[in-house]
This record gives structure tokens, C-alpha cells and sequence, in this order.
């Protein structure tokens, strides 16, 4: 069965990844997007993203294409930037929208030197009953070796 590969991405570097993953996997792409974008501002993104992360705020998403595919979906990778040490908000919309239970769960992050942040206890918290692995946090320049090399030692 192939993965289902979720993913949120501000200016791209993320949604790089998640086709990269796709690439490799033979998994199906899916892009959350919220229904009213983030600021093209960066300055004004960020304080955005902080204000509805500070308030536990969910954004309406626009339909994704294809989600009832998850259901059948085992494997699920789920992709953000690192903002603020955790997910971007359209994460958290979907994690309280779909049923992942009994799923597996691998997170997987683009950021700036922070890491997963606490991502992987805020996956934990949203997701109680499936399964999350590890994961993989990257920096905009990795390489895509050493993505393949992650996957096929984690797989």
C-alpha cells in the first residue's frame, strides 16, 4: 500500500521535500491550504503564525483532493516548516479534522537550525492513538541522497 504524504508549506522548501518523499515512496501528495493564505510578508507571516499558534487556532482548509485516500492509508508522512518549535497551524486543522488512529505517523520538517522544536510531543498530543516514529527534520539545503538514505534505513 503506498503512503499518503500531507504536508503544509510557506514558501516552498517543505513542499520540495514532501514531493521528494513522494518521489521515493511512490506515496500520494497532498498540500494543505488554508483558505485565507499567510502574508506574502514574511515579517507579517510570522506574526501571524504566532498568533494563531498561541491560541491553539485552527484555519478553515480549502478541500483537499483526494483525502478520503487516507482512509485506506497505513503510513501517513506529515510535513511543516519548524514555526515557533512547532507546526504550522493548517497541521493542527487537519490532525483534529481527519481520524488517524491505528495509523503510523512520521513527521517531517524543513527549518533553520531548530529542528522538530516540539513537534514531535505536539504530534503526540493531537494523535494519542496512532503511531508516531521519529522523523526527519531537514534544512532547505539537504540533499536529496540523503533523504533517499534516511527513508530506505527507516522504512
Amino acid at each position: 500500500m503506498k503512503p499518503f504524504i500531507v504536508y503544509y508549506s510557506y514558501s516552498g522548501i517543505t513542499r520540495r521535500l514532501a514531493e521528494d518523499i513522494a518521489l521515493i515512496t511512490d506515496g500520494e501528495l497532498r498540500e494543505l491550504k488554508p483558505e485565507r493564505p499567510y502574508s506574502f510578508s514574511y515579517n507579517t507571516a510570522v506574526k501571524e503564525a504566532r498568533e494563531e499558534i498561541e491560541k491553539g487556532y485552527c484555519p478553515p482548509l480549502i478541500q483537499i483532493q483526494g483525502a478520503e485516500a487516507i482512509k485506506n492509508a497505513e503510513l501517513i508522512f506529515i510535513g511543516s516548516p519548524n514555526w515557533l518549535k512547532t507546526f504550522a497551524p493548517p497541521v493542527r486543522s487537519f490532525l483534529r479534522t481527519v481520524d488517524l488512529s491505528g495509523k503510523t505517523i512520521i513527521p517531517f520538517c524543513t527549518h533553520g537550525g531548530g529542528g522538530f522544536g516540539r513537534m514531535i510531543e505536539d504530534y503526540k498530543k493531537e494523535c494519542k492513538h496512532s503511531i508516531i516514529k521519529d522523523g526527519i527534520a531537514l534544512k532547505g539545503d539537504y540533499s536529496f541522497d540523503e533523504l533517499k538514505a534516511w527513508l530506505d534505513s527507516n522504512l
